[in-house]
Order: structure tokens, then C-alpha cells, then sequence
């Protein structure tokens, strides 16, 4: 199962239930749709978390914001 689940509210909502639940937050991303993608740090957390946010989970694939790459100074 993903650890990844996309939600329509907002981060600072998401990052409060995650802390409620102590449920360990890997990554968050604004979604162009006004959502959230919320990554757990584990798969048993990103499970606690679908049922927690069952109403608010965005089925389906979610357009997202293109990752840019800032230039190395390598």
C-alpha cells in the first residue's frame, strides 16, 4: 500500500491531525486543486491516516505541480 494519499484540506489541518494521531509526516505538497499530498513516514501510519480522512481522500490521480530542479553548483 502507498504511504502517499491525497486530501481535500488544507496542510496546516492535515499536519494537525497527523500530530494528533502521532503518525509520522515524510512530505506535504500543496495540490493545484487547492488539496493536500500527504506522504507518511510509514505504511501502518498512511493506514491510520485513510481512515481517519476516509471523507476527505481525492480518489483517482491528482494533477500535481511540476517538480523543478534548482541548478547544482556542482
Amino acid at each position: 500500500m502507498s504511504r502517499a494519499i491525497n486530501l481535500s484540506l488544507g496542510e496546516a489541518e492535515v499536519l494537525s491531525k497527523c500530530n494528533e494521531a502521532g503518525v509520522g509526516v515524510s512530505v506535504t505538497e500543496k495540490l493545484p486543486s487547492g488539496g493536500t499530498r500527504l506522504v507518511c513516514t510509514t505504511g501502518d501510519g498512511a493506514a491510520e491516516m485513510r481512515r481517519k480522512f476516509k471523507n476527505d481522500i481525492i480518489a483517482g490521480k491528482e494533477k500535481r505541480f511540476p517538480f523543478v530542479r534548482m541548478p547544482s553548483a556542482w
